[in-house]
Parts: structure tokens; sequence; C-alpha cells
């Protein structure tokens, strides 16, 4: 069976609310259609009395003073109510409704002599239609209040899910890395005009926005601001170190130097990732050659497995950098065997080793985070994820069920 589909806006929220209003009208309906007809049915009831019980009056002063009685008196006619004979009989005066010749009869009753009863009947069918009527137009009123109250509830509740779907999405787009993403919500621009709790959040979440952008932004300018400044002073470095006289002191300097250049370098590439203008240069590639070229490259005793070969469109480059990071952290991190697989468009890369950590799997690598007694900055696999998002390629981190790290690349 076909279940129909809800807007995207018709959410729990719209559904309890929905119910709630539907639920509260049909029982205030239900209460005022009750009240109206117990009213009405009292009064209307209370007049047929009045009238049959003045009738009786009349019929028995009429019987006492031996007069013949009016139509519709009469004594103990066949077709009085048994309780109400009774009644009379027993020497006391009562009214009862019931049906006579199939329509509705207000009977009442009063002792006569040798203990019968004297009893008139008065046609009740008027009031009775009046009181049906009422109740149809209690129903049929009460349908059209429930219909328009539901419709008019229905879309204030579909007004306010609309801008709280509005307000989540804006949230969404900021965890994804949109950081001009804002609410923007009218209501919050004036500041003289009162806000509802909706108005509240959005404004919350576009202050939040604005902060976090603004943290991030500083951060960002002083990576690229630190690894600028020491790019001079590493080249000099660089340039004496290369006039030391030959020794395991001067080796030891150069080998310093180096990884000091190449963590520069790597804080640049990540402030150009992070400013978001890098700019592809698309060509056709075909991966395994690729990824041959990259474990040459690497120098690493690290095996390639071309299950399907496949030609995508990439930036050659960026491609060589993720593959090219991803091994070396296999071969730093990890323990052989490290395999790179081609199936298609997805590239996995695979060691043997303890596996990444729990924080990598979940929340992706962090920069400058390392545990376990890792040795690194964080920064290779780092990279490897802005490159990825640049190539619009996906990706992912897990560990195997038999031990070890594996890396999924899935170009799109």
């Amino acid at each position: 069976m076909t279940r129909l589909a809800l807007p995207q806006w018709a959410g729990t929220l719209a559904v309890k609310a929905a119910v709630f209003i539907t639920v509260m009208c049909c029982a205030l309906a239900a209460m005022l259609g009750v009240l109206v007809h117990v009213s009405v049915t009292n009064q209307t009831v209370g007049q047929a009395r009045d009238l049959a019980l003045s009738r009786l009056s009349d019929a028995t002063r009429a019987y006492e003073a031996g007069d013949t009685l009016l139509p519709g008196a009469g004594v103990d006619p066949p077709e009085l109510p048994g309780k109400l004979r009774r009644l009379a009989r027993s020497g006391s005066r009562g009214t009862m409704v019931s049906d006579h010749h199939g329509r509705p009869t207000m009977w009442a009753a009063g002792p006569a002599d040798r203990g019968r009863a004297l009893a008139v009947e008065v046609d009740y069918s008027q009031q009775s239609r009046t009181i049906a009527g009422l109740d149809r137009a209690i129903l049929w009123s009460s349908g059209l209040a429930i219909g328009v109250t539901l419709l008019v509830g229905a879309f204030a509740v579909t007004r306010v899910t609309r801008r709280l779907h509005a307000t989540a999405q804006v949230a969404r787009r900021i965890s994804a890395g949109d950081l001009d993403a804002r609410v923007d919500d009218p209501r919050t621009k004036d500041p003289t005009h009162p806000q509802d709790e909706v108005a509240a959040v959005a404004a919350a979440l576009d202050s939040m926005a604005a902060s976090l952008q603004g943290k991030l932004l500083s951060e960002q300018r002083f990576t690229a601001d630190v690894a600028h400044e020491l790019r001079t002073p590493l080249t000099g470095l660089h340039a004496a170190a290369e006039l030391l006289p030959p020794g395991r002191p001067t080796e030891l300097v150069r080998d310093r130097v180096a990884a000091l250049r190449t963590l520069t370098e790597d804080l640049l590439e990540i402030s150009r990732l992070d400013t978001g203008r890098e700019r592809l240069e698309v060509d056709a590639e075909g991966l395994g050659a690729l990824a041959e070229r990259v474990v040459r490259a690497s120098g690493t005793d690290t095996s390639v497995v071309v299950k399907r070969d496949a030609q995508v469109e990439t930036d050659r480059r960026r491609l060589e950098r993720v593959l090219g990071n991803l091994v070396a952290n296999a071969h730093k991190h990890g323990r052989a065997p490290v395999s790179l697989t081609v199936d298609g468009p997805v590239v996995t890369v695979r060691d043997h080793g303890d596996g990444y950590p729990d924080y990598l799997v979940e929340h992706g690598p962090q920069r400058f985070r390392t545990e376990g007694g890792a040795k690194g900055h964080g920064l290779g696999l780092t990279i490897a994820v802005g490159q990825a998002e640049v190539l619009g390629a996906r990706l992912t981190f897990a560990n195997a069920a038999d031990g070890g790290a594996v890396a999924v690349l899935t170009l799109g």
C-alpha cells in the first residue's frame, strides 16, 4: 500500500497540532451542543407540559361538573401509557411523552372517581420536529465550525512549521560548512515589533553563525599569517643548514628544517582550502595508471590492485595529493601490508595496523590532533579531506573487521 507523501514542513509538530485542534474543537462543539440541546429541550418540554396540565385542569373541572369532555380528553383511554395510568390512579398528577397513532404525544393524567384516570393528550409533533431540527443545526454548525477552525489552525501551524523548517535547513547548511547561511527572519529586523519564539530562535542562530564565522575566519587568517611569516626565516635557515659541514649534527638540523618546511607548506595549503577559492584543472585520467604513479612516487612498499579501471574527469595534481597522503598515513601510522585498490571510480587504501581512532571514524580528521601516542600533526588526512571536497569526491574512514584502517575515496 502506497503511503501519502507529506510535504517536508509537515512534521510531527504539525500533525500533533492538527490533532489537538481537532480534538479541542470536537470537545467544545459537543459541550456547547449538549448545553443548547438540553436547554431548548427543557424549555420546549416545559411549555408542552404546562399546556397539557392546563388542559387537564379544564378537563377535571368539566368532569366534576358533569359536562361533556373536550376532544383529546377521556377517562382511562386505552392509549394512556401504563406508568402514567398507575400514577394517576394512585392519586397524583403527571405528564409523559409517547407515540400515539404514529406521532409524538404529550399526555397529562390525574385521578378520577372509582380509581380511574382522567387523561388529556396534546400533539407534540411540532415540538419534536423543532428539537430534531435544532439537533441537525447543531451538528451542521459544529461540523462547519470544526472544519473552519481546523483550516485556520492548520494554516497558522503550517506557517510556524515552515519557518522552523527553514531555520533547520540553515542550521544544516552551517554544519556543512556554509558559514554565510542566515535565516534572515523579517520579524527580527524591526526591534519595535514583538518577536515570537521562532523569530527568537532564528535570531539566535544567525547570531551564533556570525560569531562562529568570525572566529573561524580569524583562525584561518592567523594560520595563513603564521605560515607566510615562517617561510622567510625557514628559507634562510635552510640555506644556512646547507652550508654546515657534513656530519651527524648537520643531518639532524637539515632533517628538522625539512620537517618544519613541510609543516609550513601544509599549513599554507590548509589555509588555501579554508578560503574555498581553489580552482580545478580538469582532465581525463585513468585511475589505475594514476594510482601506480602515486605509489612509485611515494617510494613505499604498497601493492596496487586494479579490479576495474575507470576514466574520470578530475584534477590530476589534487587527486595525486589525496592518494599520496592516504598512502603516507597508512605507512606512518599503520602496519604492512598496505594496499591501494581501484574498483571503478572507488579507490581504497588499506593497512593492517591498529586502525583509526574512534573520533576520526565518527567525525573525520582534525588538525593538530592525534591519539594513542601517534606522531604527527593530523594535517595529512585533513588536507586529503579538503582536496577531496574540492574534487567533488567523498572520502570516508573506517576500521576493518579483521584489523586495520580503511580509507575509501569515491569519485563523482
